[in-house]
């Protein structure tokens, strides 16, 4: 595992992103885990985050030119990444949409910096791929090409099908995802602390059972 998915998990945990116990997901099954990137909710902890999506995207290698943060949760993680990547040097212009498009002044959906290029798409999840799918037509619309997804972290969950919602957006959209965490790094952290070993049966057993089969 990687520092910067140590420090991300840790994070997660201390802002109650990440909990433990017995959750119903929207699919019906009942998770030991939940995860809600909300919770992020001062400037100290949203530029800690800011920080990991960067080290991800600097591990990744994706090349892009501008980041895409879609409505309502990728708009301040859209602008906290480009500050982050701007400390490190890599000065990147965003962008972002209204659900509704303007009908007064510059009018349009798109707010910040013309979508030009190659996009990259920041966002907390990708449960059904559905904010994947309106953002890939939004950047389309504008002639610009995706250039990939970066999320928080990745369930490695298969959804109806044997693949999971990340594998979907890579072999049927053609996108590539990256992520901070996975599921497997979860585990890894699990797995190293006393404090919370106690999830590891539970969470190892749920994706033994829906977990995807090539991770």
């Amino acid at each position: 595992m990687q520092p910067h998915q140590q420090d991300f998990l840790e994070l997660a945990l201390t802002h109650q992103v990440l909990r433990f116990g017995q959750f119903t997901l929207k699919s019906g099954r009942i998770s030991p885990y939940f995860f809600n990137l909300g919770q992020i909710s001062s400037g100290a902890a949203l530029h800690r985050l800011a920080g990991g999506y960067a080290a991800t995207l600097q591990q990744a290698g994706l090349a892009f030119d501008a980041l895409f943060g879609p409505a309502y949760k990728g708009i301040p993680l859209a602008a906290a990444v480009a500050m982050a990547l701007a400390e490190a040097g890599q000065d990147v212009p965003f962008a972002y949409n209204r659900k509704e498009a303007k009908d007064h002044g510059e009018g349009g959906v798109i707010v910040g910096h013309p979508l030009q290029g190659r996009v990259l798409i920041i966002d907390d999840v990708i449960s059904a791929g559905t904010s994947v799918r309106e953002s890939v037509e939004i950047i389309r619309q504008e002639n610009a090409e995706p250039a990939g997804v970066v999320i928080a972290l990745d369930r490695q969950e298969r959804g109806q099908g044997d693949k999971s919602a990340v594998q979907d957006v890579e072999q049927v959209m053609g996108i590539p995802v990256a992520a901070i965490a996975r599921l497997q790094h979860l585990i890894q952290f699990i797995e190293a602390s006393e404090e919370f070993r106690e999830w590891l049966t539970p969470i190892s057993n749920y994706r033994q059972q829906y977990g995807i089969r090539d991770d």
